[in-house]
């Protein structure tokens, strides 16, 4: 159940795309493993360090909330929720990610080659609010500029998008209605119609995209929202959570600020200036350095936190030594610190705490701290980075359970624990 801060509208709901709590959970035919799941999170990852350096550069009260939830039974460890396209309306479930911009879903006539989904693909045809953008207009030359564009179009603008573990979607950019709730209704939505979609997207329907260019769901709704919104992610699959757009006033009480950073070469992700980690109520001998010379990331569609070498070692050293009591196990997949809890009813697991700029602390929840791997065996739920210099991803299991709240506009990002299970 959701609890924690009050929500002035209708919700949208947040489950994992693999889940019990998935809108698409009757059409799943096959759950990827967790080795899958954290081989394609660190393709992922790899990607994010491919495309980014290390340069570091220098409204309106109106609010909604969607039911948010695992994605678990959708084939991915990321969250999707609910939303309409069109008029009339058609309801669509997407994966929301933090690290994308493009939103984009599935559509008729699917010319190239799309993959299977539960819902009907949208039928543009179908809605009296639809129509293509053109080749040559302002709007296409700013989905070019943000580099989703593609260089060669006629009469009508094409998106494509190429994720880093191989996914792509192609298809037009297009204007329809965009429904998140019966009173916030945008009309003139710009969004991806894709004909020719392929990759690990499970059977959601699409992507909703929360990063921070023009295209974005944050920017094209700012007029409304202000570029403010939160989430909650779920600790359980059998929980759902939420994402909400609006008045940072839903925050919770007890929500901790920290600085929201820009990196002008990148201006789709946003970073934050880790500062320490905190293991059992004991500091970690890590210079701050480390973290600056790496910088950090909170992502909503990566799964596992990665750290710089330097600081992975440390807290993987501090967990060992608090875990000593307990036979280890063999690595699983990229986690390398596993316990065998064979024989064990209670297991006492010590507290993490990630320390940020502004003094914010994340109390990491248990379900963020350990993760899974078979009946018995369960491993620590960070990893390292392969060097110094690769940006550190705060993951969304290191999230859970905690209303993220993004104030763009105010330069903060917000962690208020207890806002769902």
């Amino acid at each position: 159940m959701v609890s924690g801060s009050e929500i002035s509208s209708s919700l949208l709901e947040v489950a994992r795309k693999y889940g019990p709590c998935s809108p698409l959970k009757e059409g799943q035919t096959k759950i990827p493993t967790l080795s899958q799941i954290l081989i394609d999170d660190q393709t992922r990852v790899n990607s994010i360090h491919s495309t980014i350096t290390n340069q570091q550069p220098q409204v309106s009260d109106s609010t909604v909330a969607l039911p948010a939830n695992s994605g678990a039974s959708l084939g991915t460890g990321n969250f999707v929720v609910r939303i309409g396209l069109g008029t009339p309306q058609q309801n669509f479930t997407v994966e929301f990610d933090t690290g994308s911009d493009l939103t984009w879903i599935q559509c008729q006539p699917c010319s190239g080659q799309c993959y299977t989904q539960l819902d009907p693909y949208f039928n543009p045809s179908a809605s009296f609010t639809y129509s293509n953008v053109p080749c040559i207009s302002s709007t296409c030359s700013l989905l070019k500029s943000t580099g989703y564009g593609q260089s060669s179009c006629t009469t009508s603008c094409l998106y494509q998008v190429t994720y880093g573990d191989g996914s792509t979607s192609q298809g037009y950019f297009s204007n329809d209605t965009l429904t998140l709730s019966s009173s916030d209704v945008f009309s003139n939505f710009e969004f991806g119609c894709g004909e020719n979609t392929q990759g690990l997207f499970g059977t959601s329907d699409g992507l909703l995209g929360l990063g921070r260019n023009p295209i974005s769901i944050v920017s094209q709704t700012s007029q409304t929202y202000g570029k403010n919104f939160s989430y909650c992610l779920p600790s359980a699959t059998t929980s759902t959570g939420f994402l909400a757009f609006g008045s940072q006033a839903t925050a919770p009480s007890n929500t901790q600020y920290t600085p929201l950073l820009t990196y002008s070469n990148y201006p789709s992700f946003y970073f934050l200036n880790m500062t320490g980690i905190v293991v059992n109520g004991q500091s970690l001998n890590i210079s701050e350095s480390v973290f600056t010379t790496s910088g950090t990331i909170i992502d909503s569609g990566t799964v596992i936190t990665r750290l710089a070498p330097t600081a992975f070692s440390a807290l993987k050293l501090a967990f060992q030594q608090a875990m000593s009591n307990y036979p280890t196990a063999p690595a699983y997949s990229i986690l390398d610190t596993c316990y065998n809890f064979a024989g064990y009813s209670i297991v006492t697991v010590p507290t993490i705490v990630l320390q940020f700029g502004g003094g914010t602390d994340l109390n990491v929840d248990v379900s963020g701290i350990l993760v899974q791997a078979s009946s018995t065996q369960y491993c620590l739920a960070f990893a390292g980075n392969s060097a110094a210099t690769n940006f550190g991803i705060l993951g969304n299991m290191q999230q859970h359970t905690y209303e993220v709240v993004y104030n763009v506009l105010g330069g903060k990002l917000g962690f208020g624990s207890g806002a769902c299970t």
